[in-house]
């Protein structure tokens, strides 16, 4: 223990002077590597379905953000294939001082180059249902992930909800691969009223009773320059959060049941293209996605259209300045873009992209009031500083 200490110091003293540093110990191999990325943002206001939320966000928004990460991976593999190890990502945030990217133990057994099984348990991501290319700035009219769906924005489902990295629990995954087929089978154990940013589905604030299982099993095929898979992703636990109704009977809001399909075409070195579909079936809306992307180079276009159904919208009184009472059907386009500058100042590690968006979220109704406008615009642009260290 005391000469892995003495490494790791004598490396975060020789850091300044080497990339992605690597040394070996009894317990296996150790890298320390790391990168910095900084971006500046301008975004136009994003205003939520209901009118009565519509001025906590009625404002352009310019900003400055980003953050550090200092990565530490620990591996180690004996003669006989089977092998271990860690990976730590802390992270040094401009506005939210520390938090954590990745922190996960994983083991199994490899044959050759290629893993025959292996498990993981900790913080981290899972299959990537929804891959977008280089996907620089797109913060859409709603929002895709753990702990950012906000109510009344519109909602683009993207496979993500039991995906991983949740800030209020964590995952265990199985995987295997057998020629070209990949299996995985990831469990997500969390807070699940956390999923929405600002606690509340539909109008009505949530009170949870369990925590959520979500189940996401995904079938793969990879190849040489084409990969398609499958998965799904459901919460297994009922009654895990709701909210109580006017006769004060808890219903129950936690049913959600996702599918999603991904292909991915490598034309050449310098051309990949993505098709994403995905479908979420909630209590009380259904969301459906369709997606195509592709990276020439350094430049990437996309498109991205999502549906929503809102069955039932819950109101305790009438506002006439509300946009939706209770239901309604919103068409959300969305168009992104992002090149790549390589090699700032001649430095093989330094890179700037830039990236837009626009998006319009179209509302069908019959709970608008003549007059109201159906639709919206959002757009923004970013400059990202990416160095790697």
């Amino acid at each position: 223990m005391k000469k892995l200490l003495l490494v790791t110091a004598i490396s975060l003293v020789c850091f300044k002077t080497a990339a992605e540093m690597t040394f070996d110990t009894a317990a296996g191999q150790y890298k320390l590597y790391g990168d910095v990325e900084f971006d500046l943002d301008a975004a136009s206001s994003s205003m939520p379905l209901d009118y009565s939320r519509r001025s906590e966000y009625d404002n352009d928004r310019w900003d400055a953000g980003g953050r550090i990460l200092l990565g530490l991976d620990g591996r180690r593999e004996l003669a006989s294939g089977n092998f271990a190890g860690f990976r730590v990502q802390p992270l040094a945030t401009m506005h939210d001082g520390m938090s954590l990217d990745d922190a996960v133990f994983y083991f199994g057994q490899k044959d050759g180059d290629k893993n025959t099984w292996s498990t993981s348990i900790g913080r981290f991501e899972a299959y990537d249902m929804f891959p977008l290319n280089q996907d620089t700035f797109i913060q859409y009219s709603g929002n895709t992930a753990n702990d950012l769906y906000k109510d009344g924005f519109g909602y683009i489902y993207m496979m993500k909800e039991g995906r991983g990295r949740s800030n209020s629990g964590g995952n265990i995954m199985l995987n295997k691969t057998i020629d070209n087929l990949y299996f995985e089978l990831n469990a997500l154990l969390e807070d699940g009223v956390r999923l929405f940013g600002d606690e509340s589905y539909h109008n009505q604030n949530l009170t949870r009773k369990k925590n959520t299982i979500y189940l996401r099993p995904v079938i793969a095929w990879h190849g040489s320059n084409f990969s398609t898979a499958v998965a799904s992703e459901n919460n297994i636990i009922n009654n895990a959060y709701g909210h109580q109704d006017e006769n004060g009977k808890f219903k129950d809001l936690s049913r959600r049941n996702g599918f999603g399909w991904t292909t991915t075409l490598r034309a050449d070195n310098d051309i990949t293209a993505n098709i994403n579909v995905a479908w979420m079936n909630a209590q009380d809306e259904k969301d459906f996605t369709a997606a195509a992307n592709i990276l020439w180079d350094k430049f990437e276009v996309g498109y991205i259209y999502a549906h929503n159904k809102i069955e039932k919208f819950y109101t305790a009184t009438v506002n006439g300045d509300d946009f939706i009472n209770s239901s309604g059907k919103y068409n959300i386009n969305t168009i992104h873009a992002s090149y790549r500058f390589d090699n700032i100042l001649d430095m093989d590690n330094f890179n700037i992209y830039l990236g837009s968006y626009w998006s319009q979220i179209k509302r069908d109704s019959g709970d608008l009031y003549n007059g109201d406008d159906n639709s919206d615009n959002r757009y923004g642009v970013r400059v990202r500083f990416k160095y790697f260290f």
